[in-house]
């Protein structure tokens, strides 16, 4: 039998599809993220079918136990407390291992946080990349948001309450104060959009927030255009340094984005070789 992955609703009930109810009512077993937070969820859709937890924690294992039951030909349920389970939630584990040994799974479509609050913010989406929560010491946050900072594309994060404020000021430091969304309580009574730079952001957490937090940070800026006769009076320099025509044609691509024809073609003109 499959592992079925089943999204659960972020907040609104009404999101959780039939197709769901009826493979968690059809299961020998519910791996959950929290029994006692997910027991009033297969309630209201009258499902009754036992339980087991499946964090952070016991993830390993836990995995060992969910993979004995698939063998054994029990059907085998993955939800998380909201959204879709693999998604800054367990998951990764089972579902790796299940591939791994040949045993099928099934991911079912539905709710998570991250895409309506990156449609919601009105960036672009076209590239974008979801990373999630940060590092909570300060050391690895800057480095992850160093690695991200000269990124074109619309970033999306997940910031818990208690650090939203902290966290928005180290990225406004980091990757410099640019626009952003922060998008929270998706789908619930009090959902909000709160739009404008990062430490605008984080001035209007300052005094508390609460919810579960989508930030959509834009990307970066593309580099300024290099003007022709900076990036010939650059190749020039490259060769009257002794660099090889083949070598300054790789770096002025690199560093200018410059069609390597185009320098090639200049080269040749010099009486460059490659």
């Amino acid at each position: 039998m499959p592992l079925s992955v089943i999204p659960t609703p972020v907040g609104n009930l009404e999101d959780m599809s039939p197709r769901a109810v009826r493979l968690l009512r059809e299961a020998d077993l519910i791996a959950c993220e929290d029994t006692r937070t997910s027991l009033p969820l297969l309630r209201h859709f009258g499902i009754s079918v036992p339980l087991t937890s499946y964090h952070a924690h016991n993830e390993k294992g836990k995995t060992e136990q969910l993979l004995a039951a698939l063998r054994e030909g029990k059907k085998v349920s993955l939800i998380s407390d909201a959204g879709t389970p693999g998604i800054s939630d367990p998951g990764y584990e089972i579902i790796s291992r299940c591939i791994g040994e040949g045993i099928e799974v099934t991911v079912l479509p539905g709710p998570t946080a991250f895409v309506p609050a990156l449609v919601l913010s009105g960036f672009s989406p076209h590239p974008f990349l979801f990373h999630g929560f940060l590092p909570d010491k300060r050391g690895e946050r800057e480095r992850v948001l160093g690695s991200l900072g000269s990124l074109e594309c619309t970033i999306v994060f997940y910031l818990s309450p208690h650090k939203a404020e902290k966290h928005l000021r180290h990225m406004a430091a980091v990757l410099g104060d640019r626009r952003a969304a922060l998008v929270r309580e998706i789908s619930k009574i009090y959902e909000e959009a709160r739009r404008g730079l990062l430490s605008e952001l984080a001035d209007s957490v300052s005094g508390g927030v609460k919810g579960e937090i989508v930030l959509v940070v834009e990307g970066a800026p593309p580099p300024a255009a290099v003007s022709e006769e900076e990036w010939m009076a650059a190749a020039e320099e490259m060769l009257s340094k002794g660099l090889s025509a083949r070598e300054v044609v790789k770096i002025l691509a690199k560093e200018y984005g410059l069609s390597k024809n185009d320098v090639k073609s200049f080269l040749f003109a010099k009486g460059g070789e490659e």
